[in-house]
């Protein structure tokens, strides 16, 4: 691995160092292609000089680059007080190589491309993590903090190198270690539908409005700017907000302005399109998309096969049509991705084929080691949301079980973005449950 060290400069309360590193494509052919990765370091004003532990931290996704902070915010206040952060742009994101509707077709045929693609799981994640840290820390193990998609990485880094880690500490992101991706949505669209009464029930004059347009759309879909077709059913999938903090706030200012008086009758505003290309474009993270699924495959003899598309089939209130037919409210969708996502999306439209072969791909391989887990050494905090609507709950506690030593913080004081809502206090009270970690588990419960 090559690495490239920049100039440091400076933010308010931070100094920050760029990082560029070349690392393998297939990391079990050293000797072949090579991609690059980006990586930030930040460090509190006047500790630069220090010899400070290493906190590498993780991002959800798959498919988004490290969080671009300004200063001290989110949970750095807290990091930085006793570590030095390194921020990784996960490969093919943000400033590491990119993979995206631009650069994919430099990979020749959409099969070459799902055969690249295939590369960007968490299993090569870590393994890129691996080779930064023996460059960067001089061999010396780190903390990884990983949320959501990020928690998935942190636990197959648990899996396959701990000896990498002094500990890790994972925020809404404890997966299943043997859940199909299947068995992933059908523990979802229960949850997402409770998530969508709760909405309704604190805006019940949401029912009508989330109606309105979806009936609207249903007659005349939209076009929205950069050229997104908004149908009613792009249109449900606005029901990801509806797992973060504000999300539900952010869903009802939404609807309250959807409409406007124009001389050929009601329209959807400008601004209401507008503020909707923003929620479902997948411009700025393709991959998000491309290796949705990809995340929970790990059956060599069995495809993914648009599982979300499958067991939507099952939950036939999450049908608009037949919820326009009768009375029923509009039920929005969560962290699903369709095959009508590549034709409705500019960004996705010529990656089709590419997601088509993805889906059927067959030779994914396990990505968790439960024997090795069972044996875990290294402290490791978790992070449970009640009823997390990213995250199926239930199989998160069922991991926490399954890790040797894991302590849980089981909340309903967050959503799945706690550590971005409450970061400082978040990677506190994780932090705080490893000072006297010896091995055996303890769950610790919050008030409700």
């Amino acid at each position: 691995m090559t690495r490239q060290r920049s100039h440091s400069y400076r933010q308010p309360g931070v100094v920050l160092t760029d990082h560029h590193f070349t690392v393998p494509l297939d990391h079990a052919r050293p000797d072949g292609e090579h991609i690059e990765l980006y990586a930030r370091e930040v460090v509190a004003s006047g500790k630069d000089p220090e010899r400070l532990p290493w906190l590498l931290y993780l991002e959800g996704g798959p498919g988004f680059g490290a969080r671009r902070f300004t200063g001290r915010q989110a949970w750095l206040e807290r990091a930085l007080a006793d570590h030095r952060v390194l921020l990784l742009d996960q490969r093919g994101t943000g400033r590491s190589t990119p993979a995206n509707r631009q650069t994919l077709p430099l990979r020749g045929t959409p099969a070459q491309q799902a055969e690249y693609l295939a590369h960007f799981r968490a299993d090569s994640i870590v393994r890129d993590a691996e080779s930064i840290r023996r460059t960067l820390t001089g061999g010396a193990p780190w903390t990884v903090l990983g949320q959501s998609f990020g928690g998935f990485c942190a636990t197959h880094y648990l899996s396959t190198a701990p000896e990498g880690l002094t500990a890790a500490l994972i925020t809404g992101g404890l997966p299943s270690l043997d859940a199909t991706a299947t068995q992933v949505y059908e523990a979802a669209y229960p949850r997402v539908e409770r998530k969508n009464l709760a909405h309704y029930a604190r805006y019940p004059m949401d029912v009508e409005r989330a109606r309105r347009i979806a009936a609207h759309l249903a007659e005349r879909p939209a076009e929205l700017p950069g050229g997104y077709r908004l149908t009613a059913e792009a249109f449900q999938s606005l029901g990801l907000l509806l797992g973060t903090g504000d999300g539900s706030h952010q869903l009802h200012y939404l609807l309250e302005d959807a409409f406007v008086t124009t001389p050929a009758g009601p329209a959807l505003s400008d601004a209401f399109l507008e503020t909707v290309r923003s929620h479902l474009s997948f411009a700025g993270h393709p991959l998000y998309a491309l290796l949705h699924e990809a995340i929970y495959a790990q059956d060599p003899a069995a495809p993914t096969g648009w599982a979300a598309e499958r067991v939507r089939a099952a939950h036939p209130r999450f049908d608009a049509a037949k919820t326009l037919g009768g009375g029923e409210p509009l039920l929005f969708t969560g962290e699903t991705i369709h095959p009508w996502h590549f034709t409705a999306d500019p960004a996705l439209a010529p990656l089709r084929e590419t997601a088509e072969l993805l889906a059927a791909r067959t030779g994914w391989q396990p990505l968790y080691d439960p024997a090795r887990l069972a044996a875990n050494e290294v402290p490791v905090a978790a992070a449970i949301y009640h009823d997390d609507m990213y995250v199926d709950t239930g199989h998160s506690l069922r991991t926490a079980r399954a890790i040797r030593g894991l302590r849980t913080w089981v909340t309903d004081e967050y959503e799945h973005d706690g550590v971005r809502a409450g970061g400082p206090h978040v990677l506190d009270r994780l932090l705080t449950l490893l000072d006297d970690w010896s091995g055996p588990a303890r769950q610790v419960r919050a008030a409700p």
